[in-house]
């Protein structure tokens, strides 16, 4: 019987859109850049990326620094409600916020969400088999993030509410053989200039 041996999943959101998110902006075509800097070195063996421009403009930004690392489409590294939770799951106080928020998405995107949420946890989480650790970058969008990290931490579903994540910054969550999964970074901007940081956020979680 083959062995399993350690994934390590590095996460990111798409660079800084366009106020119509049909492109990356200048300063988030300079962030993917800089976050393929970053990655010089990490033996990565695939970049997966969603269908949605921005996320495929970012990973092939990305890709263009690291040599010889194939870049591909996942359609569970999409944009989507990966839960839609009940009222009684969610705080009292914050209830009708929260699923005020969630109203605002499509139905398609709502509906959709929950079997690509899991097709995502299927196709990049848990140990790998062989005897090698395998690295993958995954470039995608604020809700899966907030999802996997969730996971990983092994939260309340609802919970991948809140867990927010700037453009071009970089998680990684470590899932090795025996053990539960292990967030070694988390939302990281070291790569980024100043004024390149926290875009993707609300003024009030600017830090």
């Amino acid at each position: 019987m083959p062995g399993t041996a350690a994934r390590y999943l590095y996460l990111t959101r798409h660079g800084e859109a366009s106020p119509d998110e049909s492109e990356l902006t200048d300063a988030g075509r300079r962030q993917a850049a800089l976050l393929g800097e970053r990655l010089r070195g990490v033996p990565l063996a695939a970049i997966h990326h969603g269908p949605l421009a921005r996320a495929e403009q970012t990973a092939r930004l990305v890709g263009e620094r690291l040599d010889g690392v194939r870049v591909q489409l996942s359609e569970a590294a999409g944009d989507y409600i990966p839960y839609l939770p009940a009222r009684e799951e969610l705080p009292p106080e914050t209830a009708d916020a929260m699923l005020g928020f969630l109203d605002q998405f499509p139905a398609q995107e709502r509906e959709d969400g929950p079997r690509l949420a899991a097709a995502a946890f299927e196709e990049f989480t848990g140990p790998v088999i062989g005897d090698e650790p395998r690295h993958e970058l995954v470039v995608t969008h604020n809700f899966l993030v907030g999802w996997l990290v969730r996971a990983a931490l092994d939260a309340p579903k609802w919970r991948w509410m809140g867990i927010n994540h700037a453009n071009a910054a970089l998680t990684v969550i470590r899932y090795a053989p025996g053990r539960p999964p292990a967030i070694l970074l988390f939302n990281d901007t070291g790569h980024l200039p100043a004024e390149l940081r926290w875009t993707g956020f609300p003024q009030e979680l600017h830090i």
